[in-house]
C-alpha cells in the first residue's frame, strides 16, 4: 500500500514537471509609426536638405523640386488678374475725360448752330408776314431749326451716357472675371508650394529615397520620418488569454538594455486571430492562435525604444497569465 502511494505521488510530481508552465510575458516588438513625405506634383529634385539620422524641427525644409514651370504659370496668372481687375474697375467709370471734352465741344457747336437757326426762323417768319418771301422758305427755316434742336438733344444725351459707369450686368460680369483670375493665381501659388516639403512635426529622418537631380513622381515619398514619441509596442496574446485584457489596460514593456520597465497602455486589440508569427515563436509560448495587440507608452518613454526591438510585455503589477 505504501509502495503504491509512493508511486502515485512520484507520478504526480513527474506529470507536474512535464506540464509546460504558462508564460510570464507576451512576446512582441517595437513598431515605429513612420511619416512618408512626398510631393503632390512630379518634378526634378533640386534640393535635398534632409539627411539620414538627422533630427528636424517642425517647419524645417526637407526637399524641393524644380519650380520653373510653376513660377511661369503664377506670373502669367498674375498678369491676367491685373488685366481683369483693370477691366472691372473700368466698368465703374464713365468715358475718358478727353472723350467727354470732344462731346462737350460738339454740343457747344450744336447749341450755337441751333441759336442761329432759331434767329433765322424768326427772320423768315417776319419776311413771310410782310409778303417778301414765299411760305416755302419759311418751311425750310422751320426744318433747319428743328434739326438743330434735335442735334443739341442728341449730343446732350451722348454726354450724359459718357459720364455714366457700365451697366449693372457688365459690372457683374467683369467682377466675376476678376474673381476667376484670382482663383487661378491661388491655384498657381498652390502648385508652386507643392514642389517643396517641410517637416510636419519634430522628427528624425529615417531614410531618403532620391538624390538631387533625379526625377520624382507625384505622390512618391522622398523622405521618411519617425516623429518624436511615435513608437508603440506590438505583441501577440494567445487566444485563451485574450479575454483577460482590455483597451486602456496598463502593461509594462521590457527589452534588453532598456533598464527599468516602460509603462504603457493597451490601445488596440485585433478583432481577428492569426497564427503566431515565426519571428516571435518560442518554446515557452506554444499557443499557435494569437491576437495582435498594441500598447502605447508616453512620448518620453517611447524615446527609449527602437523600431524592431524585441519586447517582453507583462501586465502592470503581475504576470501575463
Amino acid at each position: 500500500m505504501r509502495v503504491a502511494t509512493g508511486l502515485a505521488l512520484l507520478a504526480a510530481v513527474l506529470l507536474a514537471a512535464c506540464t509546460p508552465k504558462a508564460p510570464d510575458s507576451w512576446s512582441g516588438y517595437a513598431e515605429g509609426e513612420y511619416v512618408y513625405v512626398a510631393p503632390a506634383l512630379a518634378g526634378t529634385l533640386t534640393r535635398l536638405s534632409a539627411q539620414r539620422g538627422q533630427a528636424v524641427a517642425a517647419g524645417e525644409l526637407l526637399f524641393a523640386l524644380d519650380v520653373q514651370n510653376e513660377q511661369a504659370g503664377r506670373e502669367e496668372a498674375a498678369a491676367q488678374l491685373e488685366s481683369a481687375l483693370a477691366l472691372a474697375a473700368n466698368t465703374t467709370k464713365g468715358r475718358r475725360s478727353d472723350e467727354i471734352a470732344v462731346i462737350q465741344a460738339q454740343l457747344a457747336q450744336a447749341q450755337t448752330a441751333s441759336q442761329l437757326a432759331e434767329r433765322e426762323l424768326a427772320r423768315q417768319q417776319g419776311l413771310v408776314a410782310q409778303g417778301f418771301i414765299s411760305s416755302a422758305r419759311l418751311d425750310e427755316a422751320n426744318s433747319a431749326a428743328a434739326q438743330a434742336r434735335a442735334r443739341v438733344g442728341e449730343l446732350g444725351a451722348a454726354l450724359r451716357v459718357a459720364k455714366l459707369p457700365g451697366r449693372t450686368d457688365e459690372q457683374a460680369a467683369a467682377a466675376a472675371q476678376a474673381q476667376a483670375a484670382q482663383q487661378v493665381v491661388a491655384q498657381s501659388a498652390w502648385r508652386e508650394a507643392q514642389k517643396s516639403r517641410s517637416a510636419p512635426v519634430n522628427a528624425h529622418v529615417v531614410e531618403t529615397y532620391f538624390r538631387e537631380g533625379e526625377w520624382v513622381n507625384a505622390g512618391q515619398p522622398v523622405v521618411s520620418l519617425l516623429p518624436e514619441g511615435a513608437v508603440k509596442a506590438r505583441f501577440f496574446v494567445p487566444q485563451a488569454e485574450i479575454g483577460a485584457i482590455a483597451l486602456g489596460q496598463p502593461v509594462q514593456l521590457q527589452c534588453d538594455g532598456c533598464g527599468a520597465p516602460i509603462p504603457a497602455r493597451i490601445s488596440f486589440i485585433a478583432t481577428q486571430a492569426e497564427y503566431t508569427p515565426p519571428v516571435i515563436y518560442s518554446n515557452a509560448q506554444r499557443a499557435k492562435l494569437v491576437f495582435m495587440v498594441e500598447a502605447r507608452p508616453s512620448a518620453a518613454d517611447a524615446a527609449r525604444l527602437r523600431p524592431g526591438q524585441p519586447l517582453d510585455v507583462r501586465r502592470a503589477g503581475g504576470a501575463a497569465s
